[in-house]
């Protein structure tokens, strides 16, 4: 009995992670049924004689109401599935924008100012996130203060994106950073 109940609890989270790992063939299938039920609904359309048509009036009408519900129903669960695939694919670029090494989150995030901004981080933390020097913490060594005004964070990604608003804030200008990019 133990086991029926450990197989009905493994169940429901194999199915799901199942189905999350198939958004897009199930946003195909509703993509496929939703042709199908407009390709009935025309035809009904072009050919609405059979609605009046005793001969099939009965069957026409319950193919045209079917087809309507499917079609509504189907509708619904390809946006559904469109949003979660968006979402997913949202969650991956973060992730990976969050996964970057310190050099590569730099340059995304200063741009024409790459070379720069890995020089004064290099020299002020060895383009480490983990870098501290008494309040000063991070890639660019960036105090308290900074920090409450700028941001901060444990990612390359996070401390890049708060040094570079410190950078635009300072007129594009290294002079709040010991570091200079020259020196």
């Amino acid at each position: 009995m133990g086991a029926c109940a450990l197989i009905l609890l493994v169940l429901p989270a194999t199915a799901q992670s199942q189905s999350n790992a198939d958004l897009g063939a199930q946003l195909t299938r509703h993509l496929s049924t939703m042709k199908k039920d407009r390709q009935v609904l025309r035809f009904l359309e072009t050919h609405d004689w059979l609605l009046s048509d005793p001969r099939f009036a009965v069957s026409a009408k319950r193919q045209l109401r079917l087809h309507t519900q499917s079609l509504v129903r189907t509708q619904q669960k390809a946006a559904a599935a469109k949003v979660a695939l968006a979402q997913r694919a949202k969650a991956r670029r973060l992730a990976s924008l969050e996964a970057a090494s310190p050099r590569t989150a730099i340059c995304r995030t200063f741009g024409e100012y790459c070379q720069e901004a890995l020089a004064v981080s290099r020299c002020e933390s060895g383009l480490r996130t983990d870098a501290q020097n008494g309040q000063y913490l991070g890639l660019f060594q960036m105090g308290s203060s900074e920090r409450r005004l700028f941001g901060h964070g444990d990612s390359a990604s996070e401390q890049a994106r708060a040094a570079h608003k410190y950078f635009v804030a300072s007129g594009r200008s290294w002079g709040p950073w010991s570091c200079k990019p020259w020196a």
